[in-house]
């Protein structure tokens, strides 16, 4: 089955998106690029922050355009990428994946933008605020393109979350750990901080397994247990076709985490960057970005909700929208 659309925008391709809840109302960003383009995965390259909002994750508004890449010379004048949106101290924080054109986007970095209304973005002038660091994970080398054991350097996706007893925030980061075999090298990258601005990098969070990246994660609690989700980009699952959003469990938030598990995966690359939402009926939802269609043909639309249901072992389990009373 693929879920129909709840956001579709006729002149735009639109793919990766985060959610933030203002009282009643769900907030959407997501990646945009013009339809206008040759080939949708130019979008990368074309891309802007669009942003929509509703009440019931159904039937959405669209709101002016949130970001986009700056003027020549910032450190995010080539891409803005995915991120995620948390408020602190009455204010919105908007940590986003940035490149920057004279690398041509090879080197990924976290940058930073606020709002008082999330309607109105102001990038942070220390931008940008967490790199990779070299200790822990893989660096690309511009000069010596040659000994680079990837395509780029993996740091992007930050999914950042506040511990209500200490305070402290966390970042979980797409990530490459600077050892092992090249193709299952990607790790959820950690970093955390204070204030939101000035951050230190640790370890991460997982041990390599055999993913070359694990996208767009994403942390929640749903019956006393600590949900860890990531997707895996088309061909890279090592010694699988699968593609599409796993997840991962634990007591903590920062782990231990047990082995993977697939929430929505398959070799047809239907849905990506899935995540979980708690609806305005307090169900979960699992929403994701629809990629192909059964016949292979581009979508880049936002999937309706799914409802999904936790099993005593602790598995999810998303339901056909018919399963749903």
């Amino acid at each position: 089955m693929l879920p129909n659309h709840s956001l579709q925008i006729p002149d735009k391709w639109i793919w990766d998106f985060w959610l933030a809840q203002d009282i009643s109302d769900y907030h959407l960003f997501y990646l945009q690029a013009s339809k206008d383009l040759p080939d949708p995965e130019d979008r990368h390259w074309h891309v802007s922050f669009g942003h929509a909002v509703s009440q019931d994750l159904r039937h959405w508004e669209i709101l002016p355009d949130a970001m986009k890449p700056e003027a020549y010379g910032d450190v995010d004048e080539y891409t803005n990428w995915t991120g995620c949106v948390i408020r602190h101290d009455g204010l919105w924080y908007l940590p986003y994946t940035s490149t920057d054109r004279k690398e041509q986007g090879k080197i990924q970095r976290i940058s930073l933008a606020t709002s008082k209304d999330l309607i109105h973005w102001e990038k942070h002038p220390k931008n940008p605020v967490i790199e990779a660091d070299s200790r822990y994970y893989e660096k690309y080398d511009l000069e010596h393109p040659e000994k680079n054991l990837w395509f780029d350097e993996a740091w992007r996706d930050p999914w950042v979350f506040q511990d209500p007893e200490t305070g402290e925030f966390h970042a979980l980061i797409t990530g490459r750990v600077n050892y092992g075999p090249a193709e299952s090298r990607g790790v959820i990258a950690h970093a955390t901080s204070q204030n939101l601005i000035d951050w230190q990098v640790l370890p991460p969070l997982t041990e390599p397994m055999t993913f070359g990246t694990m996208e767009c994660p994403q942390v929640v609690l749903i019956k006393g247990r600590y949900y860890l989700l990531f997707s895996i980009p088309p061909g890279e699952f090592v010694d699988s076709n699968l593609t599409g959003t796993f997840y991962m469990v634990a007591d903590n938030p920062l782990g231990p985490f047990s082995a993977p598990r697939a929430l929505w995966a398959d070799s047809v690359k239907r849905l990506y960057s899935g995540k979980l939402v708690q609806g305005p009926d307090q169900i979960w939802y699992f929403m994701s970005w629809r990629n192909f269609a059964l016949d292979g043909s581009f979508l880049g639309d936002i999937s309706e909700p799914l409802a999904i249901t936790v099993d005593e072992e602790g598995n999810l389990i998303v339901l056909e929208p018919a399963m749903v009373h």
